[in-house]
């Protein structure tokens, strides 16, 4: 497999995903900054159930959000997050002796600011769980909880300097129509209409020492959330290493066989495997033709006609087809309401 190659192929998430956070952006800010949020991330053009949503997009829409607002978790906590907070966090948890003394720092600092829920950090010897415990009856803000979820993973990981697995992953609102995005932020199994939202570690982790300079830091909140939003480790998760090695094959040409075979199992345990996580094998291949698409349509350097070829279609006829069906728009006209700025720095896109 080439690394190089699979590094700057990010997957997107579908516009239905952003919607209950875009709804809490629509209730704090004024129509004007929505208008100007939507405009320069390029999200104005990216409507309907179809709709798909770049890494690029959700990094610079949190990021102007947060200098909007001056709230860092973007009006999805019922008391503002002021700037600055993330920065003390980080340099708290850098400090500690091991993993698990950083994720308990990790959990305290986070009680001292929410009103809604109580972060908690169990350790049974097998796992290391953090779960948020709701203080009220209130609903649960899908987004919200993804985010402080996925923080925890992205912060325990640049403490750690690898991409920790994590044993499970769990919410506490029902699955969604979107739940096949949820692989694509956390890279192991996934559960829905569960007691509390959690996240969970191997407890072997937790002796492990941590050590990030001043420096690093100060790289790591200037990046956010880049690098901790997404996942890149895809052997966690199955769907993730079926696109992995479609990506890795000449133009995706690499069949269920082929993929079965590499995978050392037979393609009917392949195709229940996948179905099992709610995707199959001729989803996860043109979700991944879908993405490279995007993204070079985005980039412009290339012609609709080398595009459909580079990512498995005979003619770029059957690619406009396709790509009016995975988008809701043709190739040409998403080119064309694309405004994809340049990216920001350390950009994978």
């Amino acid at each position: 497999m080439n690394s190089a190659k699979t590094l700057t192929i990010l997957p997107t998430v579908s516009r239905a995903f952003l919607d209950d956070w875009l709804a809490v952006l629509r209730r704090d800010c004024s129509a004007r900054q929505m208008a100007d949020f939507l405009d320069k991330t390029g999200l104005s053009a990216v409507n309907g159930a179809r709709g798909r949503v770049t890494h690029d997009q959700i990094v610079r829409l949190y990021q102007m959000v947060v200098a909007e607002t001056g709230d860092e978790m973007m009006g999805l906590c019922s008391r503002t997050i002021r700037p600055g907070a993330l920065k003390h966090l980080c340099a708290s948890v850098r400090g500690a002796s091991s993993l698990s003394a950083a994720l308990f720092r990790f959990t305290s600092f986070w009680n001292l600011l929410l009103d809604d829920y109580e972060m908690t950090l169990e350790n049974d010897g097998e796992t290391l769980r953090m779960a948020l415990l709701p203080r009220g009856d209130q609903a649960p803000q899908r987004f919200g909880h993804m985010l402080l979820l996925k923080l925890t993973h992205g912060v325990a990981s640049w403490l750690a300097g690898y991409e920790l697995p994590l044993t499970s992953v769990g919410f506490c609102f029902e699955r969604p129509e979107f739940a096949a995005d949820y692989p694509i932020l956390f890279p192991a199994a996934i559960r829905f209409g569960q007691a509390q939202s959690y996240v969970s570690f191997d407890a072997s982790v937790g002796p492990m020492p941590v050590s990030r300079t001043e420096a690093e830091m100060q790289e790591f909140l200037i990046r956010a959330p880049r690098d901790w939003i997404f996942t890149s480790l895809n052997e966690h998760a199955l769907p993730l290493r079926v696109r992995e090695l479609l990506l890795a094959s000449d133009r995706l040409e690499a069949g269920l066989r082929d993929a079965a075979q590499q995978l050392h199992l037979t393609p009917r345990t392949l195709m229940r495997r996948l179905d099992a996580e709610g995707t199959s094998f001729q989803g996860i291949k043109d979700g991944l033709r879908r993405d490279l698409a995007i993204r070079d349509l985005a980039q412009g350097g290339k012609s609709i006609e080398a595009i459909s070829l580079d990512v498995g279609f005979a003619s770029a006829a059957n690619f406009h087809r396709a790509f009016k069906r995975w988008t809701d728009l043709t190739p040409g006209a998403y080119r064309k309401k694309s405004r994809i700025s340049a990216p920001a720095q350390g950009a994978d896109i």
